[in-house]
């Protein structure tokens, strides 16, 4: 890795350290790299959650059945109205004949009985019981086209803009549609959004009216920090996944669909998730407010400003990438004062192969007067005297 400073004669000794500290420390910044590898997957997007950084996309923009997948979309909604207040878990809703005649997956709900809030998130997340989402979406919608008008607002909220909901399970329908991207945001949101309520997808097994089911999520059985989400299946659809899992305090978010079985499902998210944890590496290179160089002054009340950062960066690369990376400071200088600390005067770029540039504003961190005239002159007569630039 090499840092290089443009504009300034003040810099090499400055540079070098730099370049010394990263290369012992790493660096930071969120751009997606290519990627180098493939996966029988119809969709796929694999995701740095940290950084958003996509470490992997296959068609992550076509829209897809999402199947069971669109089931976190109904789950969001009630974790949004629990963590307001609006409800609260040992509230219940009623069950319908609509909801208890529901086929496909069951929680097995009793028709004109009331369910708590609680079980019938474990219905969804573990049993991914079709009943159970049609018992909340007219608890909380009034009836299932209502709720799925409700779903659609705030997909758009959340960005999720090639996202329909046409119902609350994924029961197959030509307009009920997602994008792998989009459960991608919806992924993330769940995560940082409801941590109190996020850890019951890692939850192995629930029992409802004496029946028990496991959680169909199959990396939670695998050795590979895998603690959600959900999974999915429709013959139109193929076998689904929207899983995240964390390592050395690392997590990456994957969406898969489309694959032709539940073994291969199982097998292709254990090898991306370990595929994105082994070749790429988070690296911090800035905190929020760092100096990053310093920058000489033409004509100022100070020789130096210096150069900060106003956010923290964080990058995701190829591991093998780091040792080619290289870190520029650009700016024309000398700079002109007076200069208002706060005033954007020069970038930070960060180049990697195989990766996107990186590109940051960077902020004077003083304020410099301009020399008096005295001042001035005495610099115009040494640069006739002795050339070059004079502070």
């Amino acid at each position: 890795m090499s840092f290089f400073v443009y504009g300034s004669r003040l810099l090499p000794l400055a540079a070098t350290v730099f370049a010394l500290a990263l290369l012992l420390t790493g660096g930071n910044a969120g751009v997606a790299a290519k990627s180098l590898t493939e996966t029988p997957a119809k969709q796929a997007i694999l995701i740095d959650h940290a950084t958003g950084t996509v470490l992997f996309s296959k068609n992550s923009e076509q829209a897809m059945p999402p199947s069971s997948m669109s089931k976190l979309m109904t789950l969001y909604m009630l974790f949004d109205r629990l963590a307001a207040g609006g409800l609260k878990m040992d509230d219940t809703f009623p069950v319908s004949k609509k909801a208890w005649r529901m086929g496909g997956s069951k929680m097995f709900v009793r028709v004109d009985t009331e369910v708590k809030i609680g079980d019938l998130i474990r219905g969804i997340v573990i049993q991914s019981g079709n009943d159970a989402c049609i018992v909340v979406a007219e608890g909380i919608g009034g009836d299932e086209a209502s709720f799925a008008s409700l779903m659609n607002e705030t997909a758009r909220e959340l960005g999720m803009l090639d996202s329909y909901f046409v119902n609350a399970s994924g029961w197959p329908h030509p307009d009920h549609v997602m994008t792998a991207k989009d459960l991608s945001i919806l992924v993330r949101a769940l995560i940082d959004k409801f941590p109190q309520y996020y850890p019951i997808f890692s939850e192995r097994s629930f029992t409802f009216s004496k029946i028990r089911q496991g959680n169909r999520n199959p990396l939670l059985y695998k050795n590979v920090g895998a603690d959600g989400l959900k999974t999915g299946y429709t013959a139109a659809a193929g076998y689904g996944l929207a899983a995240s899992a964390q390592r050395s305090g690392r997590r990456l978010d994957l969406v898969v669909n489309g694959l032709n079985s539940v073994n291969q499902r199982s097998r292709e998210s254990q090898r991306l998730l370990s595929w994105g944890f082994r070749e790429f590496g988070n690296y911090a290179l800035f905190k929020a407010g760092e100096q990053v160089a310093d920058a000489s002054v033409w004509l100022g009340s100070m020789g130096t400003v210096p150069l900060l950062i106003e956010d923290p960066l964080t990058i995701i690369i190829p591991r093998k990438a780091r040792r080619d990376m290289k870190v520029s400071v650009n700016f024309q200088g000398p700079l002109p004062a007076p200069i208002a600390k706060g005033q954007m005067v020069a970038t930070l770029r960060i180049e990697a192969p195989n990766m996107t540039p990186i590109v940051r504003p960077l902020i004077a961190g003083a304020n410099i007067a301009r020399k008096g005239v005295f001042g001035r002159l005495g610099a115009a007569l040494e640069h006739l005297v002795f050339g070059g630039v004079s502070n």
